[in-house]
């Protein structure tokens, strides 16, 4: 029985699809489809049901999969002992964060980490949140910080920090919105918003389906700077969190209004592989992230 073959079935199932689950693998699907045929031949049981929506497991394979999920862990511990049994002085651990987190937290963590860890290396990626979670699945990174990832049964999250969101827009437009904007008012603004699968937009467009709400979109952009261009060139407006504003150059030409009933909060994760014992600089500097006054650096 092969390690991949175990592997690729456990991604299949927490994808619920193929092509999905060969995307993260950095696969073709049908280079999946054909390993995961193999183990069903070799098990001579059918694991996957394939649906118009995509795969499930059959009732054999549920029952494969808890054995698949105790033997990846199994690999993925021996894998880390024997990383820290042949570590060095110049062990090294990365850290994956979207670029906005990045700006902010990198030189702290940077700062503390040198002077806890002299004799080791700190890598940071930047990236989008989504892209952090494949990385940290594809073990292209020890532990990530991302925005509202869902759920996985191959890393645990825990939140560091939530940031309420809030309607931006120029001083100059008029009329200017009220200080105070209910969710359910927000189509009554033209708005510029990135695309999904983007967490703000998901975030945005999930509270106003529950409050039945539809949105006035008139473009979607997926960078920031070029969505507050955009928003300064007409009487638009944008939703963002509400210390993004502060990274903008020309900030004191923008004005925001809280969002609530309900506010609309976005919530910022350390994500950590799931493997027990963690390597202990990948602990450690978990630590470090646990520590910092997220509070203080993102107002």
């Amino acid at each position: 029985m092969d390690l991949k073959q175990i592997r690729y079935f456990i991604m299949a199932c927490e994808m619920r699809s193929l092509s999905r689950a060969a995307d993260v693998l950095g696969l073709s699907q049908p280079s999946l489809s054909r390993q995961i045929q193999l183990l069903e031949t070799e098990l001579r049981h059918h694991l996957l049901l394939r649906t118009g929506r995509g795969v499930e497991p059959t009732p054999a394979g549920l029952r494969f999969l808890a054995h698949a999920k105790a033997l990846d862990a199994l690999a993925l511990h021996a894998k880390d002992d024997m990383r820290a049994y042949a570590s060095t002085t110049q062990d090294k651990v990365r850290l994956g964060m979207p670029h906005r987190v990045a700006r902010r937290l990198a030189p702290h963590i940077v700062q503390t980490f040198r002077r806890l860890h002299p004799d080791a290396a700190l890598t940071l990626a930047e990236g989008l949140s989504s892209e952090m979670n494949e990385w940290l699945v594809k073990d292209r990174v020890d532990l990530a910080l991302l925005y509202d990832p869902p759920p996985s049964s191959l890393v645990r999250f825990e939140s560091v920090y939530r940031e309420d969101l809030v309607l931006a827009y120029s001083k100059t437009c008029r009329p200017l919105p009220p200080p105070r904007v209910r969710a359910r008012d927000l189509n009554r603004y033209p708005l510029v918003l990135p695309s999904a699968p983007n967490t703000i937009r998901m975030l945005v467009d999930r509270t106003c389906r529950e409050l039945d709400v539809t949105l006035d979109i008139v473009a979607e952009v997926d960078v920031v700077h070029t969505i507050l261009q955009t928003m300064a060139q007409d009487t638009l407006y944008t939703i963002l969190p509400r210390s993004a504003l502060h990274d903008m150059p020309g900030q004191d030409a923008l004005g925001y209004s809280e969002i609530a009933e309900p506010v609309i909060m976005n919530n910022l994760t350390l994500a950590l592989p799931v493997r027990e014992p963690l390597p202990p600089l990948v602990g450690a500097t978990a630590a470090i992230i646990r520590g910092l006054e997220m509070a203080r650096l993102f107002v």
